[in-house]
């Protein structure tokens, strides 16, 4: 049995589907549902009785000890967070209130539980923290990637409290002895995404006929991560990870986002071309450049590869298409996750552009 917060979110939502697609040990799932978190997501599970659903806080600290108690599961892995920079600049409260104060009742509730257990459940249980690459700031083009040794420079509300809540997790080993982990991975992308991210924006946007939105000039440099293979990851970290480390989780695909756009207009073009016989690329519009956008992000990954054996299975070219394939067959997923608070949010980002149909 493990719990696993946020569960009903794009990737923790993932994690829970492939885990026990693996025949792993049951779950139980906290998530608050907010707007990203869908029980949509889950709803294969139905039924399942190695599936427990539970709608509530992180930082409902008596709620998570009661879970704990009541469980007892073997590890917790905390997907629970409040996720996209440009929310948290126009407003940073609730990631402080999600990523660092509910983070810290979690940590306190699971400390409790830890420090219970007898001594053999206490020796293998594990508490892992799944993180950003963006809690290290931004990189020069000349620079070399991110690895787990370097100084956190987080530069967005978003990553500044990531990294606070990071602080905390590893604050929890040292200090107390809580066997902890640390995931820090790079832009995932895939199925069940909120269409908030680019690359189902971009998807959603295109087959309804709207312009694209590109930030700037979209020379904004990210690594590329298929949902999957990132929670490949976990899983082996959380089996064979030494407590109180790091792992930097990367797909070894850096790309612009201009060329992500196109490459994404491209598949369209060919599984979904438009009724007038234009392409796709055509919708794109470049809008005002948000405040702070770090122009670069990369992992070196070499650190998970070398001491457990992982490396992503996917290309970005086979992980983009799976996608899009996805998007294209879920349109009811996407009209269902589409509501009006959505809408505002491309309004207010996006200065109206993403609404509008393409002209």
């Amino acid at each position: 049995m493990i719990l696993v917060t946020g569960g009903a979110g794009f990737i923790g939502s993932n994690f829970v589907l492939d885990w026990l697609a693996a025949g792993r040990g049951p779950v139980v799932n906290l998530d608050k549902l907010t707007y990203a978190g869908n029980c949509r997501n889950l709803q294969s599970l139905e039924g399942t009785a190695r599936h427990i659903f539970v709608q509530g806080d992180i930082g409902d600290q008596d709620l998570v000890g009661r879970l704990l108690a009541s469980h007892k599961p073997a590890a917790v892995v905390n997907f629970a967070a409040e996720s996209h920079v440009d929310r948290s600049i126009h407003g940073p409260e609730a990631f402080v209130q999600t990523n660092v104060v509910a983070t810290f009742r979690l940590l306190e509730a699971v400390r409790g539980y830890w420090e219970g257990l007898p001594t053999g459940d206490k020796a293998v249980f594990r508490f892992l923290q799944v993180s950003t690459d963006e809690v290290y700031g931004s990189l020069e083009p000349q620079d070399p990637a991110f690895t787990e040794d370097h100084a956190f420079k987080p530069t967005s509300p978003y990553s500044a409290s990531k990294a606070a809540s990071d602080h905390l997790v590893r604050a929890y080993h040292h200090t107390y002895g809580l066997p902890v982990l640390t995931t820090n991975c790079s832009n995932n992308y895939g199925p069940y995404q909120f269409p908030e991210k680019l690359i189902p924006l971009v998807i959603v946007n295109a087959l309804a006929g709207k312009p694209l939105p590109v930030y700037g000039d979209g020379r904004q440099i990210r690594d590329w991560l298929f949902v999957g293979d990132h929670c490949s990851a976990i899983a082996l970290v959380m089996d064979k990870g030494g407590t109180g480390q790091t792992y930097n989780v990367g797909g070894w695909n850096e790309k612009p986002n201009i060329e992500i756009v196109l490459t994404i207009c491209a598949m369209l073009d060919e599984l979904r071309p438009r009724t007038d016989g234009r392409g796709y690329a055509q919708q794109i519009v470049h809008v005002k450049d948000r405040r702070g956008h770090d122009r670069r992000y990369a992992v070196d990954a070499r650190k998970i590869e070398r001491e457990l054996g992982w490396r992503p299975a996917e290309t970005f070219d086979t992980g983009l298409r799976k996608t899009v394939n996805w998007y294209l067959s879920n349109a009811e997923w996407v009209e269902n996750v589409q509501s009006g608070a959505y809408c505002e949010w491309v309004k207010t980002n996006y200065g109206g552009d993403g609404l509008r149909a393409a002209r």
